[in-house]
C-alpha cells in the first residue's frame, strides 16, 4: 500500500519521532480545533514543550507555519514532530481528520490519548456514506499500525460513541448525561465565558473559561478527559484553560466599543451552523441574532 509505505518511510527517515512524544489525536466533525488548542494550553500549563497541529495552523517549538490540511501528508507530519523532538519538545497536539485517517496520513503513529468530539454529516463528497465517514474516525481507536491508543476519550451523549466503547483499551468517557467519568451538571452561559464546576476520576476541578457557549462546555470536558489520561494534574488542567482567552474563528469575539455583540464562526456545515445559533440564543441577549 503506497500511502502506508511513504507514512513508514517518512517515519524511518526522520528517526521515527512519533516514539519520543506523547501524541494525542482528535477526531470528531466539530469540536477538534477548539478541543486541541485547549489541549495544547493544558500541556504548556503543566510545563511541556509542545506542538500544535490542524486546521488554522502547524505549530512547533521552531516557528508557525500555514496548513494545508487539517492534517499533514505522513511525510510533512513527520517532519513536524521531528522539529517538535529535535527543540526537546514532549507531546503534539493534533486534529486528525477522516481524510487523514482514510488516506494513511498518520499510518505509524503511536497515540498516547485517542479523542472523539461527535458525528454529524460532513465530507460525504469524499466518503459517499455516513458510515463510512465513521470508519474513518473510528480507525484512530482501532489502531493507525502502531497499536490502539494507551487511552480513548469518548463523548457518550454522542449516539455514534457506542461503536467506540466496545473497543479494546482504557476509555475516558464525557458528557453532560449518561454518567460519564468527566461530567458537569451546571453551567452558566454568558458572552463574559464559562464557569463550571467538573468531575473526574481523579477528584474535582473548577472551570473559568473565557469561551463561551455549551458547545465549549463539551470542549472543555474533552480536554479535561484528555488531560486526566494523561496524568496532568488538575491544577494545570485548570491553569491551561483558563489561560485560552480565544481560537481564532471559533465563536471569537469581535470588540471595538461597539453597543452589540459580534463573533467569528468558522461553521461551514448544516450542524455546525445549527449549533452556532443554538450558542448565540442561550446566551443573554436583548434583539435580533443577524448571521
Amino acid at each position: 500500500h503506497a500511502r502506508k509505505a511513504l507514512a513508514l518511510a517518512g517515519a524511518n527517515f526522520y528517526g521515527r519521532p512519533a516514539e519520543k512524544l506523547k501524541l494525542v489525536g482528535i477526531t470528531g466533525t466539530n469540536g477538534k480545533t477548539t478541543t486541541s488548542y485547549l489541549m495544547d494550553s493544558i500541556l504548556r500549563a503543566a510545563g511541556h514543550s509542545t506542538g500544535l497541529l490542524g486546521t488554522i495552523s502547524y505549530r512547533t517549538p521552531r516557528g508557525e507555519f500555514a496548513a494545508s490540511n487539517t492534517t499533514p501528508e505522513s511525510l510533512d507530519l513527520q517532519r513536524f514532530l521531528a522539529e517538535v523532538r529535535d527543540a526537546g519538545g514532549t507531546h503534539v497536539t493534533f486534529e486528525v481528520s477522516s481524510h487523514a485517517l482514510a488516506l494513511d496520513r498518520v499510518w505509524g503513529c503511536p497515540f498516547a490519548v485517542a479523542v472523539f468530539t461527535n458525528l454529524t454529516r460532513d465530507h460525504l463528497d469524499f466518503h459517499k456514506t455516513l458510515e463510512d465517514y465513521f470508519a474513518a474516525k473510528r480507525r484512530l481507536f482501532e489502531g493507525t499500525g502502531a497499536g490502539s491508543p494507551a487511552v480513548g476519550v469518548i463523548n457518550t451523549d454522542d449516539p455514534a460513541s457506542k461503536q467506540l466503547l466496545t473497543l479494546p483499551g482504557r476509555t475516558i468517557t464525557y458528557g453532560l448525561r449518561n454518567g460519564a467519568d468527566v461530567h458537569t451538571r451546571k453551567f452558566d452561559l454568558a458572552f463574559a465565558g464559562l464557569q463550571f464546576t467538573v468531575q473526574t476520576p481523579a477528584g474535582r476541578v473548577e472551570i473559568r473559561s473565557p469561551l463561551v457557549g455549551r458547545t465549549n462546555v463539551y470542549n472543555i470536558l474533552a480536554a479535561v478527559a484528555a488531560g486526566v489520561g494523561l496524568g496532568i494534574d488538575l491544577e494545570a488542567i485548570r491553569a491551561g484553560i483558563a489561560q485560552l482567552a480565544a481560537v481564532p474563528g471559533r465563536f471569537e469575539r469581535i470588540d471595538v466599543g461597539q453597543p452589540f455583540a459580534v463573533v467569528v464562526d468558522y461553521a461551514h456545515t448544516d450542524d455546525a451552523i445549527r449549533h452556532l445559533l443554538e450558542t448565540a440564543r442561550e446566551l443573554p441577549h436583548s434583539g435580533r441574532i443577524l448571521i
